[in-house]
């Protein structure tokens, strides 16, 4: 076995490289840092310290860039050209219990083709990230944290991006009276945002967000033997996308960091994350998104949780970040031009001096399989640097078929579990029922004016053609002249009305009450 019950066994060496170098299970939550040049030797490094943590019963995440990292699945063969080299190199670091075996191993697709489909929510990976993944400015990330708002209040569930593409039409229709609570909402933010949308649909994001979501108790179990299970994430395809790739993985992090429980600082840790082409995660990104990042490695350590860097230069993690990584295993870094010098430089200035060689030298020396190594001890320091070569895998070298990947996905534990995507009644359904609602009652009421103004046409055509009423009071003849009693009564009338006549009639019922 590779670990000695505490105790992950890396290397060693014989004459000038060290005795033997272990990374201790109690320091591995520390985190860690695998860097070199390509074809140095970092994917050996990955895979060996992945078999370490799975017979530790350790579970393990990894992402696969190269399509390499599948051979964990199967035992390493004595017919492969490296046997021989393998052998040796197992007796000169006095590695005595080397031997072949495959690891439990389940894979991960996003796009469901190499191994079981991952998904998440788009209310799950949150306007931060989203942001980043479209590369969306202020103002449109702005834009993006109200339509999630007033997702929340209006009870619009956001799963996939149908459901964030019917959420921001509905925020652009309804921006007047948005933009009283939460801000300018400007329609070239809205065209914008749906613009990157668009982009991240093509790219395959639609796959990456609906349902069922992953669970990440998947991602933490062990097999009947006790042995970690090690998560495989197919990456090559998806590495077309570096951004989609980055912030998958940072979402994956944040995730656990959220979700797991404080342990303080275990024996050995509940779950390893390896990062690999880690630079992809820190190129362009803004400041917020790095503090992130550095809160995140700072404080998910004390809930269990390993986060391993593997990237080319360290120069490529951030200092605030790179300060928190306590184990490292530096491969060989080319120093062909002024800058690569420089970073050659920082790199080893990072590691505790050993007197018996220069750190900058041994870095640039070291051939592949071979590196520079710090571990922390058991008292959390780190030790000095040491010229390690590192051990053999007992796992396969290289990819597996295409039938044997396709076998063990089917007799994987998770099998059928998350094949078929579920498209529940959500923002974009929701928003479609009220769109039809509101369009019915609008044909309700055309319906309705347009019977009124039919009735009412109707009427004035009836009136039209209907006689007039004859009155059965006689009329006298304009031409016929009045008498003279008629026009006698007419003048006393008019007296009585006017003022004279108000006056007399005032002074009659005068009389009257004053004869009572």
């Amino acid at each position: 076995m590779m670990t000695a019950g505490d105790r992950i066994f890396v290397g060693g060496g014989g004459a000038g490289y060290a005795v033997a170098q272990d990374l201790l299970l109690r320091a591995a939550n520390r985190h860690g840092l695998v860097a070199g040049a390509t074809g140095t030797g970092k994917t050996v490094t990955l895979q060996i310290l992945a078999e370490g943590f799975s017979d530790a019963g350790v579970p393990v995440i990894l992402s696969d860039v190269k399509g390499d990292l599948s051979g964990l699945s199967e035992p390493g063969s004595p017919t492969h050209k490296l046997h021989e080299p393998f052998q040796k190199r197992a007796a000169t670091i006095c590695y005595a219990d080397y031997a072949y075996r495959g690891y439990p191993v389940l894979f991960w697709d996003i796009f469901g083709q190499q191994g079981h489909p991952v998904r998440t929510t788009v209310s799950e990976m949150g306007p931060l990230l989203l942001s980043r993944l479209m590369d969306l400015t202020d103002a449109q990330e702005g834009v993006l944290n109200i339509a999630f708002r007033a997702a929340d209040e209006e009870g619009l569930p956001l799963l996939d991006l149908k459901d964030l593409q019917a959420m921001l039409v509905w925020t652009g229709e309804n921006a007047k009276t948005l933009s009283l609570r939460y801000g300018n909402i400007a329609p070239a933010s809205v065209g914008a945002i749906q613009r990157a949308l668009l982009v991240l649909e093509t790219q395959g994001g639609a796959q990456l967000f609906g349902e069922p979501a992953l669970e990440l108790s998947d991602l933490m179990r062990t097999d009947t033997d006790g042995r970690g299970m090690i998560s495989i994430l197919a990456a090559d395809r998806l590495m077309q996308s570096p951004r989609l790739y980055a912030t998958f993985l940072l979402w994956l992090l944040s995730e656990l960091f959220e979700a797991l429980p404080e342990v303080g600082d275990p024996d050995k840790p509940r779950l390893v994350f390896f990062f690999d082409e880690a630079h992809l995660l820190f190129d362009d990104a803004p400041k917020a998104l790095v503090d992130k990042v550095e809160q995140v490695a700072r404080l998910i350590r004390s809930k269990g949780v390993g986060v391993y860097f593997v990237t080319q230069n360290p120069a490529d993690v951030p200092d605030s970040v790179l300060g928190q990584l306590g184990n490292r295993v530096q491969h060989a870094l080319r120093a062909f031009t002024p800058k690569d010098q420089k970073d050659l430089t920082r790199a080893a200035q990072t590691y505790r001096p050993n007197p018996a060689f220069d750190t900058a030298t041994a870095i640039r020396e070291v051939g592949t399989g071979e590196a520079v190594t710090s571990f922390l001890d058991a008292k959390g320091a780190p030790g000095v640097a040491e010229r390690t070569l590192v051990r053999p895998p007992s796992s396969r070298l290289g990819p597996i078929e295409a039938a044997a990947r396709a076998a063990r996905i089917a007799s994987s534990p998770v099998a059928g579990k998350y094949d078929t995507a579920v498209d529940r009644d959500s923002a974009h359904e929701r928003l479609a029922a009220r769109a039809a609602e509101a369009a019915e009652a609008a044909a309700r009421a055309e319906a309705e004016t347009a019977r009124a103004a039919a009735e009412e046409q109707e009427f004035r055509n009836t009136r039209r053609y209907q006689p007039p009423e004859r009155s059965t009071t006689p009329r006298r003849s304009p031409r016929e002249p009045a008498s003279m009693t008629e026009t006698v009564a007419k003048v006393v009338v008019k007296e009585l009305t006017g003022t004279t006549g108000r006056r007399i009639v005032r002074g009659i019922l005068g009389s009257l009450f004053k004869a009572r």
